[in-house]
């Protein structure tokens, strides 16, 4: 499959190119650039890769798909032109401002008859896979509630105004996780702390009390300004608990220079030494990182591109993040639980 890439940003050149490189049956087929710094970029990591100044002319010259992660504010009618092309897209998070345009887009999509898909990569997060498997194998008993906690000290990184914000950035991320850990949400609470930026007051830290339709409760927060790293999991449930406090892996080896093309195998594994434990009534023991793998996102779009299987991350599933979400922002401002629609 041939996939090109709309921006060359820190999410096209960190989160999205090497993967697709490191991807079985997967081709980077162009980038579109246009500012001179960008597309210099673009040419000292991809020498033989066509640029194109518009996503209209990297359609015409012909790709399979398309991956859009541009600003927040213009992936909407990027995504939609791609959609009237009859290329299947991939839509960097947060994948619409809200519920109600993430539905339009996929309409759009079904009408069309191609697939669309949310870059929801964070699922493929070594932490992550590994709390599915434990409560896939019941290895906390019935599940009580989850707390991820995710801190940055990045202050650069958070975008300013009504269409950035933490809740939009991080806040995409670990609701995903929530859902497909823990399932559908019935309702949400949220306290926002709230900062002036030149481009106008932005979200820079939350806190997300969720409950979900099964009962159990996720308790989630994130900061990137309180100059501290934590990334936080613990599940409780009637037999046992698990906590872990590791490390971004996939990302800190993409900024250190590391490809996971040059070795799949090796790529994503906690060290052990930052492993999870779980605790029950027999004692506690460390449990094994399962892989990061963002690379097995594009091979599973592949796979749906080409025979009609589900995406890794279907439309319906990135509308219910949006939800959770445009419900977060009513509670924060309203200071009430909401029920999410």
């Amino acid at each position: 499959m041939k996939i090109g890439i709309v921006g060359y940003g820190t999410g096209g050149k960190h989160f999205h190119a090497p993967f697709i490189n490191a991807a079985e049956g997967v081709e980077l087929a162009g980038i579109v650039a246009r500012a001179p710094a960008t597309i210099a970029r673009v040419r000292a990591d991809f020498p033989d890769i066509p640029i194109y100044a518009s996503l209209t002319d990297m359609l015409a010259a012909g790709v399979d798909a398309v991956t859009i992660t541009t600003p927040p504010q213009t992936r909407r009618e990027l995504v939609l032109e791609a959609i009237a092309a009859g290329v299947a897209v991939i839509a960097d998070k947060p994948f619409a401002p809200d519920a109600k345009t993430g539905r339009e887009l996929a309409n759009a999509a079904k009408a069309k008859g191609v697939v669309l898909s949310v870059y929801h990569n964070r699922r493929f997060d070594h932490d992550v896979r590994t709390l599915k498997k434990l409560i896939e194998q019941n290895r906390v008993g019935k599940v009580w509630r989850l707390h991820n906690r995710m801190d940055f000290d990045d202050a650069n990184t958070l975008e300013g105004g009504e269409t950035g914000g933490l809740l939009r950035d991080l806040g995409s991320h670990i609701v995903d996780q929530a859902l497909f850990l823990l399932g559908p949400v019935k309702s949400v609470y949220a306290q926002l702390d709230i900062i002036d930026l030149p481009e106008g007051p932005t979200d820079a830290s939350f806190v997300l009390t969720l409950t979900h339709q099964n009962g159990t409760k996720s308790y989630l927060s994130a900061t990137k300004l309180n100059r501290f790293v934590c990334r936080e999991f613990r599940l409780y449930g009637d037999a046992g608990s698990f906590v872990s406090q590791g490390t971004d892996v996939q990302a800190q080896a993409i900024f250190a220079g590391q490809r996971p093309a040059d070795d799949r195998d090796a790529w994503g594994y906690e060290q052990p030494e930052r492993w999870g434990t779980l605790n029950t009534p027999q004692g506690s023991e460390r449990v094994p990182s399962e892989q990061g793998a963002y690379h097995a996102y594009y091979q599973a779009f592949a796979q749906a591109v080409r025979d009609g299987s589900e995406p890794p991350v279907t439309p319906e599933q990135a509308i219910e993040v949006l939800a959770v979400l445009d419900a977060a922002f009513v509670s924060a401002r309203e200071n009430r639980v909401v029920e999410v629609i």
